[in-house]
């Protein structure tokens, strides 16, 4: 639960500096200002869902929530996204990426943990030779 957590908390930062960029101007910007809201709302969403469901889905739901929002500060930061060209620097942005990498790494520890590829329970994969059966 401890992970769960962690990502919750995570997630929730990035929301809230999304949601201060938001109102600090961002909001004015298309595409971009309905997107940080957009992410504020779903991080909320996303990190209540992961204290109150104890469910795989939550964990995929922060991962992919994590990367996405990384990778798109990322390509902002790089080439530019929608028109904008962020910085690498400065408290928000940074604070955002940190939050975000640990949802990522906090979202798939809980998810190894709590779900082990080949436990019982688990789905083999379809692939998986088998051993002939002897009569």
């Amino acid at each position: 639960m401890r992970m769960r957590i962690l990502a919750a908390a995570g997630v929730l930062v990035s929301a809230a500096v999304h949601l201060l960029l938001w109102f600090d101007g961002f909001r004015e910007i298309d595409v971009i200002g309905p997107a940080f809201m957009l992410n504020a709302v779903a991080g909320v969403a996303i990190a209540v869902l992961l204290v109150l469901w104890r469910h795989w889905v939550p964990l995929l739901l922060a991962i992919g929530f994590g990367a996405s929002t990384l990778g798109a500060f990322v390509i902002s930061a790089t080439v530019g996204l929608f028109g904008v060209h962020e910085v690498w620097t400065g408290t928000a942005g940074l604070t955002a990426a940190v939050s975000e990498v640990v949802a990522i790494v906090a979202g798939a520890v809980a998810l190894l943990r709590e779900y082990p590829v080949g436990s019982p329970g688990q789905p083999q994969h379809r692939f998986a030779l088998r051993r002939p059966h002897l009569h």
